[in-house]
């Protein structure tokens, strides 16, 4: 079961896996823990092999964590391995409490006649679902590795925008199964019966293809030339006070590029997250006006991450920001942080970004600068750029979709997001996974709310995704350069951003209330024959 855990951490994202392989090894390894969850003779075997396949999966999926800990945060590597560990231990806690509930409801009434067959695929689908989304928000929160992202190429992918990444992982674990009760079903005389759940699943499918026709989102005002530029700063350097300079000069070099067609500057030229390292106003005014300059020469609005330092109600606050400004700004508006373009991050990083309480002797074990921020505001508006509202989101805010499209809706008087635009410094994370994951969620962002979402990060991937999930272009990771696009706005709402996360919830709220209360019945003459087998 451990091995099937970390072949399941290999669906996340291609490489070394083909990206088309993704869905069907994803189904098929949780199908085997569904199978085993079914089969199992009493409840500490259940909670035994989710663990380790939990384990298993985010143990490996989630290694790149012991970099930053490790070898940018100094931490010990025992100790740095050990963290990470633990938290793979405590993630694999939510598997396995869906894997117990699913069983506590089912107790034993698994038969193969296809109303029980759909029931029971539907609890084990609502039961994972659930554990997911808590996992997705309790401790605020850590959905990486959902299984819906393994979807983004799949036939399910379509349903994003309809039930978000949740509802596809509805539609995953329902898959997953339907696969694990024909196998049980195998050898009974009951094959086609045992298959119907998994049929449900194939015509899910079919109605995703159909569903990908769909438009949801129309053009939003004249198409914008964007530039997404990479500087690739080390993390060992990004910090380092004596090469500070040195990087804020190569990504200046970078964003004064002269444009790939002559007079077709960027209406829009998107920089990593802190890609000034530094609080706004202890960065040198020529600095400022050396960027000014920049956005003047290619007639550009620069949007870079900054951390910012201002005096709020007679205390000092410290924000991790994006700012935006075209070469009519001054250096005193910057380094007041008084530009009326700004987005302060929300969603902080546990550890990261906030020390939660009783972990500050874990966090003093690493040296992590810009490292206690306060939180921005709840409901901030996307910013007025180029003729579209661009709405910018820093890091792994992007994890969290029901958020994200508190951007898209946009209030009372509109104003929702036409693009969205996320800036990471990954650098953190080295040549890892993570990389690769983090695009795989930002495409299913754009699959949720029928938007274009931009990556401008420090080391990878940066790049353009169209409303409909593809990847449009992408630079190599780990290089420097600058990728210019063409981006169309859009405006409309999905399903999911006008709903969120409440169908998909009420949907598992009620077939788990439908378990409960299900007439119990004695299921050993309509048990698959492997079953019986198992349980001798």
């Amino acid at each position: 079961m451990l091995l099937v855990g970390a072949l399941h951490a290999l669906a996340f994202a291609p490489y070394p896996l083909p990206e088309w392989a993704l869905p069907y090894v994803q189904i098929g390894c949780l199908a085997y823990l569904a199978r085993h969850t079914l089969q199992a003779p009493a409840a500490r075997t259940v909670a035994l092999n989710a663990v380790l396949f939990g384990f298993g999966q985010f143990a490996l999926g989630l290694y790149w964590l012991y970099i930053s800990m490790h070898e940018y945060g100094g931490m010990p590597l025992a100790m740095a391995i050990f963290a990470v560990l633990v938290l793979a231990l405590a993630l694999s806690l939510y598997g396995m409490a869906a894997c117990l509930l699913a069983r506590w409801l089912l107790r034993g009434r698994v038969s193969l006649e296809p109303r029980v067959v759909i029931g029971t695929a539907a609890l084990w689908a609502s039961c994972w679902t659930l554990g997911e989304w808590l996992r997705g928000t309790l401790f605020t929160g850590f959905p990486w590795l959902n299984i819906g992202y393994a979807h983004v190429e799949g036939v399910y992918a379509p349903w994003a925008a309809v039930a978000g990444v949740y509802g596809v992982a509805w539609l995953a674990a329902f898959a997953s199964a339907g696969v694990a009760l024909t196998v049980l079903g195998r050898n009974s005389g009951k094959e086609v019966q045992a298959a119907t759940a998994l049929a449900l699943s194939l015509l899910a499918g079919v109605a995703g293809i159909v569903l990908s026709h769909v438009a949801w989102a129309r053009a939003h005002g004249e198409p914008v030339l964007v530039r997404l530029v990479q500087g690739n700063i080390p993390q060992s350097q990004k910090f380092d006070p004596a090469l500070i300079d040195r990087g804020i000069a190569d990504y200046m070099m970078l964003a004064r590029l002269a444009p790939k067609e002559a007079g077709r500057e960027p209406d829009i030229t998107v920089l990593p997250e802190t890609v000034v390292p530094l609080l706004q106003n202890r960065v040198s005014p020529r600095v400022w006006e050396d960027w000014l300059a920049v956005a003047r020469e290619r007639s550009t609005t620069l949007l870079m991450g900054v951390p910012l330092h201002e005096r709020a109600g007679g205390h000092d606050r410290y924000t991790n920001s994006v700012v935006a400004f075209a070469g009519d700004a001054t250096p005193e508006s910057i380094a007041a942080a008084t530009l009326p373009l700004r987005y302060d991050k929300i969603h902080l990083v546990p550890f990261g970004e906030f020390i939660p309480a009783g972990f500050r002797w874990f966090v003093d074990m690493m040296q992590i600068p810009l490292g206690d921020f306060d939180r921005g505001p709840v409901g901030q508006r996307p910013l007025a750029i180029a003729g579209q509202q661009v709405a910018p989101n820093i890091c792994y805010e992007d994890v969290f979709g029901e958020e994200i499209i508190q951007s898209v809706k946009g209030d009372v008087t509109g104003g929702g997001a036409s693009i969205l635009v996320n800036v990471s410094n990954l650098a953190w994370f080295g040549d890892s996974w993570s990389l690769r994951q983090h695009l795989q969620i930002a495409r299913m962002r754009s699959l949720e709310t029928a938007r274009p979402m931009l990556r401008a990060t420090n080391t990878g991937m940066t790049a353009a995704i169209a409303a409909d999930g593809r990847v449009r272009a992408v630079l190599q990771p780990h290089v420097k350069g600058v990728l210019d696009v063409e981006v169309q706005g859009a405006q409309g709402l999905t399903p999911y951003v006008r709903w969120g996360n409440m169908p998909v919830l009420l949907l598992c709220g009620l077939v788990l209330v439908g378990g409960a209360i299900w007439p119990s019945r004695s299921s050993a003459s309509n048990a698959p024959a492997s079953t019986g087998g198992e349980n001798k």
